[in-house]
Order: C-alpha cells, then sequence, then structure tokens
C-alpha cells in the first residue's frame, strides 16, 4: 500500500525532474535559451510539481489555457532540498506563510483518466525571494513534453489508458532526509 504523504520523482543521483505548464510564449523563450528567460515571471511564485499525472490533471493534458505546453525541468537534487528546507506547509498561519520563501502544498494524486487516487502528491511553491535561484542555479535542464503529453492524452481519450502510461515518465520515491520528511508531512 502507497504510503499516504509520500514525494515520488524521476530522478537521478544528481538531478530531480519537476513538470509545469506554460503558455507557448514562456515555453519557447525559456527552451530557445535553455533557461528560463522573459516572458517568464521572476515577480512572483511559480509552482513545480515532481508528479507528472498531477499536472496532467490540473492542466487537463495541456488544453487549458495558458497551459498549453509541458516542461519537464530538470533541477539539482541540492536545489530541490534547498527549497524544501526552506518550506512551509500551506496549512500554517497567514503569517508563517507570508514570510515563507517556498510553500508546500499535499494533493490528492491522480490516475492517468484523472481520478483522485487514495494517497498524496507534493506541489512546491517557490517564491520571489528565491525564484531566480531556480531559474539560474538549480535549473539544468528543460524538456518540451508537449508532443508526448498531447499522444499520451489522445490514447486516455480512446480508453487506452495502459498504453498512455507507456510514455510517462518515470518515477519512484525520492528518499528525502527524515527531518524533511517529518517537517513536510502534514499531521493527520
Amino acid at each position: 500500500m502507497t504510503p499516504l504523504y509520500q514525494v515520488r520523482a524521476d530522478h537521478d543521483a544528481h538531478t530531480v525532474v519537476v513538470y509545469q505548464a506554460y503558455p507557448s510564449a514562456v515555453a519557447d523563450a525559456a527552451l530557445a535559451a535553455g533557461r528560463f528567460v522573459a516572458p517568464f515571471s521572476f515577480g512572483r511564485m511559480t509552482w513545480i510539481k515532481p508528479s507528472f499525472l498531477w499536472l496532467m490533471h490540473r492542466s487537463n493534458w495541456a488544453r487549458k489555457a495558458g497551459q498549453e505546453r509541458i516542461l519537464g525541468v530538470r533541477i539539482t537534487r541540492e536545489g530541490w532540498e534547498d527549497a524544501l528546507g526552506r518550506a512551509i506547509l500551506t496549512t500554517a498561519g497567514p503569517d508563517a506563510l507570508a514570510g515563507a520563501d517556498v510553500h508546500v502544498q499535499w494533493d490528492p494524486e491522480r490516475s492517468a483518466r484523472g481520478a483522485a487516487l487514495n494517497h498524496y502528491s507534493v506541489q512546491v511553491g517557490i517564491g520571489r525571494r528565491v525564484i531566480r535561484t531556480f531559474a539560474e542555479e538549480w535549473t539544468v535542464g528543460l524538456t518540451d513534453l508537449t508532443p508526448q503529453v498531447r499522444k499520451a492524452a489522445d490514447l486516455v481519450q480512446r480508453g487506452r489508458a495502459a498504453e498512455a502510461r507507456r510514455l510517462l515518465p518515470p518515477e519512484r520515491v525520492y528518499p528525502l532526509p527524515a527531518e524533511l520528511g517529518a517537517r513536510l508531512t502534514p499531521r493527520a
């Protein structure tokens, strides 16, 4: 049985892949530059998600306005854990959240068809004071996953979710340091 709160991600010894949905103007500029550049907003919080299917639910498989492009953002594990180390759960009081550099929220994980599952996926909000560090230091690669997303979405729509799953990025348990896991897991 999957634990209720567990970070699952595509990761290797040095990096973690998180996902974001953007309008084409932001995605094209970032992909051309190999990093986030204008019109990417450095002035507001940006949410990164290690769960591909949660982002597919949120963006309606890249069909929502302003979320037509899906990028895989490869960041350093050091940056990922730095972000988590600065994080405050979104269930904390407003004063704690107002002063936090990073927010962490847990939402129900999703199936390929969008159904809520009985365990949670982490979303990480990178705040304005840390966004340049995320974009310029932690990010080491960007991949346009939009063609893969469109193909998988078509398969899901045609009732072929098992085939679509083969197109999904591999996600496995991310071994959070114990102190981070304890601090970022909501209390029941």
